[in-house]
């Protein structure tokens, strides 16, 4: 019975020993590599440089007023459409002193004269009828009494522009209405009622009673690196990005490249405009930021691959084509355009070719 046992013993040890020689040796074997393939694509290929920027009007137009004084009443506000002519702000005159005080001895003065004038016109005339005079000194004394009663009138006229701006012959308040000069939106209303304002001249800008522009018409303006400058000419296309509006972008066209660079954090700038093309009813707000790729160059409906998969060796480039399950042989390829992602294939691959992925490239790789 005892050697029932040991026998029993040493078969369940050497059955234990030769299992556990076979897990190692089954543990030891390295699993297959099964490299994954890649076909080559028909697709759109574009070289393009970013630009950064915003999207502005053409043209904006700063209204400011002809007479300075204190806003009286505002008729519009930002956002609203306005036409060459509406009226966007009354302003009440607050006269200047020294101007005031001389329109007023002006017309004294006026005044004076005239009284004069006609003293001496009553006493011509009447020695006229009487025969006294020649009609050429009557002719002089009418003239004179003419030439007081129109200086008179200028007298007033400008006493009462410096008072109310108002002329006295057109009865219209020339200066005091602050009128759109250009058909477009107002885009910014910047003056309240009872802000104080001060006309424009040779020696002041003036104060802004509003901000005017045709958002129909945009730019896009913005800066392109010294590095990329070279690159890009007049009449190349823009693709506009705008953050502030999303799953839409819009065209434009390159008009403007600066000839001098601005030197900006440590790199030079070089300033550029585009045309942005607008669709039927699209609008876009004036002062938006967008990002602009400039295309460079492009090739449409092209056989392609991921840059990924090239290997070099030298000036030559190939690729890693499957000739049977699990088999794969180099093949030289000649390249085009590429835009970091996707370069073309000019020759050397057909679309029904699987290119080999790379084991570097492969996250899911097994080890």
């Amino acid at each position: 019975m005892k050697k029932i046992i040991k026998i029993t013993v040493l078969i369940i040890i050497l059955a234990v020993f030769v299992l556990t020689i076979v897990y190692l040796y089954r543990k030891s074997q390295e699993k297959p590599v099964v490299f994954q393939t890649e076909k080559p694509i028909i697709t759109n290929i574009i070289k393009k440089t970013v630009a950064t920027g915003s999207v502005i009007p053409r043209k904006e137009i700063e209204i400011k007023p002809q007479v300075s004084g204190i806003v009286e009443e505002v008729f519009v506000e930002a956002g609203k459409n306005v036409r060459q002519g509406d009226i966007i702000a009354r302003v009440r005159i607050i006269p200047d002193l020294v101007n005031l005080n001389n329109a007023e001895a002006r017309l004294e003065k006026a005044k004076i004269s005239q009284e004069d004038a006609k003293m001496n016109f009553d006493r011509q005339e009447k020695l006229f009828n009487q025969g006294v005079i020649a009609a050429s000194e009557y002719q002089q004394v009418q003239m004179a009494l003419k030439n007081a009663r129109q200086e008179i009138d200028a007298a007033e006229a400008n006493l009462e522009l410096i008072r109310e701006g108002v002329n006295k012959k057109s009865g219209k308040a020339t200066n005091t209405l602050i009128r759109s000069t250009i058909n477009g939106m107002l885009l910014d209303v910047p003056i309240k009622v009872g802000s104080s304002v001060i006309e424009t001249n040779n020696f002041n800008a003036g104060t802004t009673i509003a901000s005017v522009a045709d958002v129909g018409d945009m730019i896009f303006q913005g800066k392109v690196d010294e590095t990329e400058v070279g690159k890009i000419v007049p009449g190349m296309d823009l693709l506009l990005i705008i953050g502030a509006i999303d799953n839409d972008t819009f065209h434009a066209t390159l008009k403007y490249i600066s000839p001098k660079g601005i030197l900006e954090n440590g790199a030079v700038q070089f300033e550029i405009k585009a045309d942005v093309r607008l669709k039927e009813k699209q609008f876009i707000r004036a002062g938006y930021s967008a990002n602009a790729d400039i295309v460079l160059d492009r090739r449409n409906k092209v056989l392609a691959v991921k840059e990924a998969l090239l290997l070099f060796e030298g000036d030559s480039t190939y690729v890693e084509v499957e000739t049977a399950p699990g088999k794969f042989a180099k093949r030289l390829i000649k390249t085009g355009l590429s835009d970091g992602l996707n370069i073309e294939i000019i020759s050397g691959l057909t679309a029904t070719d699987k290119v080999k992925i790379q084991q570097m490239n492969m996250s899911a790789a097994p080890k």
